[in-house]
Order: structure tokens, then C-alpha cells, then sequence
């Protein structure tokens, strides 16, 4: 009779922890470099402008005032000028990182 997926399993993994192989791929077994930390950024930003810019249009359907009703809200918070920065660069370095990562891939 043949082996069933669970033994061959087991058996694998036996003969594995035997030789003391380590599981690959694994992230320790790489050597971490300029490229790779950029392609990891890249998709992170791209997922990121992704979701950005679905909530935001979900937001614009789903909402019942128009944009300028909602920035007149945050403007009357009183943020400061630290706060503002930090948003700024939130919204600003995806959309640049992305954009720039890209044409470079491009060249």
C-alpha cells in the first residue's frame, strides 16, 4: 500500500531535524541589501497608495459632507506645525518614493 501525505510528511521532517538542515528559504539566510530593502519599500508604498487612495474614494461616496467641510475640521483643530509636517510627509513619501523607485526600474 502506498504512504499516506502525513507520513511522507513526517518522514521528511524526520530526515530534516536528522541532517540538521535549516528550513529554506529562510530570511536569516539571506544577506540583506540595498536592492532588496528598495523592492520591499517599493511594494510597501504601493500597497500603501493602493489602500490610500481606495479609502479615500470610498470615503468620498460614503460621506455626507463634501471635501471642503471636512478640511475646514481639521484646520479648526489648531494642529501643530510638527503634526502637520509629519501628515505632509506621510501622504507626500509613498506617492515620491514610489513614483521615482519606478522610473529608475524603468531606466
Amino acid at each position: 500500500m502506498a504512504t499516506t501525505a502525513k507520513e511522507e510528511m513526517a518522514h521528511f521532517w524526520e530526515k530534516n531535524t536528522k541532517s540538521n538542515r535549516p528550513m529554506s528559504p529562510h530570511i536569516t539566510i539571506y544577506k540583506w541589501s540595498l536592492p532588496m530593502a528598495m523592492s520591499i519599500t517599493h511594494r510597501g508604498t504601493g500597497v500603501a497608495l493602493s489602500l490610500g487612495v481606495s479609502l479615500f474614494g470610498l470615503a468620498a461616496l460614503l460621506l455626507p459632507e463634501q471635501f471642503p467641510h471636512y478640511l475646514a475640521v481639521v484646520k479648526s483643530l489648531s494642529l501643530g506645525p510638527a503634526l502637520i509636517f509629519s501628515a505632509k510627509f506621510a501622504l507626500a513619501f509613498p506617492f515620491t518614493y514610489h513614483t521615482w523607485n519606478g522610473v529608475r526600474h524603468l531606466v
